[in-house]
């Protein structure tokens, strides 16, 4: 079920747009975040990234249906101008602007495929979202979607910083207004919005060489000291020191030769 929060109560985007927040979501690439929706692609088609954000897999999109028309879409103009800039440098025209997703700005059936990847899991009303695609895909067209599941996170060494981080950070973003386990969830939220023909599957990242830690673990230390999430935490019980043992964590799992974690996905791709 949706969150139980109003329209007027939103949710807040529990992460914020820290540089660490960028440069995370700046490694997303459409091979590595949106691999179930790239075989159903073709030049020409048009696309809508709900939630683009940095813009990484908007632009990974738009070079495989080029020439067709690619919009991404999101909240936060601070995130987009990053996106313009991606875009820019690539060389790859996407159309970027701000809106909402429970209220997007088009037609009804004006795009042939409707992407969002790790939104609805920070939004009140994921359902609502999820029709508004709807609406705005073709008959027939095909709405794609990917979404973490917190609650499937597991890793090695059990650090009791990293155990701490994971359920203060399943508390913050429910008490931010939106749904850490999302990816489990897709399927009911799908069904509640009206879609019948639905594939669901499941991916998973996995961090356990050193480069891989490395990155991972080093962006979530900075995440927790100094972001939006550092605000998040605090309003839901983390005191300095909560927040020092939860960064060093982070930090000493990336250094453990034997450091190992893994996250699963849930996916859907529906037809309109």
């Amino acid at each position: 079920m949706p969150n139980a929060r109003t329209a007027e109560q939103p949710a807040r985007y529990v992460h914020g747009y820290a540089p660490a927040v960028q440069r995370s979501h700046g490694q997303r690439t459409a091979e590595n975040s949106a691999a179930h929706l790239l075989a159903h692609l073709r030049p020409g088609q048009s696309l809508l990234d709900v939630g683009c954000g940095v813009g990484t897999i908007t632009a990974d999109l738009a070079a495989r249906v080029a020439p067709g028309r690619v919009v991404g879409v999101d909240v936060s103009e601070e995130v987009l101008a990053t996106a313009r800039a991606s875009a820019a440098e690539r060389g790859v025209h996407v159309d970027l602007r701000t809106a909402d997703a429970t209220a997007l700005p088009f037609p009804d059936g004006g795009f042939d495929v409707v992407h969002t990847h790790q939104v609805l899991q920070h939004v009140a009303d994921p359902v609502a979202v999820l029709r508004e695609m709807r609406r705005v895909a073709r008959p027939g067209g095909l709405v794609a979607v990917r979404e973490a599941d917190f609650a499937s996170v597991s890793f090695h060494p059990a650090l009791p910083g990293l155990r701490a981080w994971l359920d203060g950070y399943r508390a913050a973003a429910r008490a931010a207004g939106g749904e850490p386990d999302a990816g489990a969830r897709l399927l009911s939220w799908a069904r509640a919005a009206g879609f019948r023909d639905v594939v669901p599957s499941a991916s998973v990242w996995t961090f356990a060489t050193p480069e891989r830690r490395a990155w991972w673990g080093g962006t979530w230390a900075e995440r927790v000291e100094a972001s939006a999430l550092t605000d998040r935490l605090r309003e839901n019980g983390f005191d300095d020191d909560a927040l020092a043992r939860s960064a060093a964590g982070w930090r000493a799992w990336a250094a453990d030769e034997d450091g190992w974690m893994t996250m699963v996905h849930g996916e859907l791709l529906c037809r309109a």
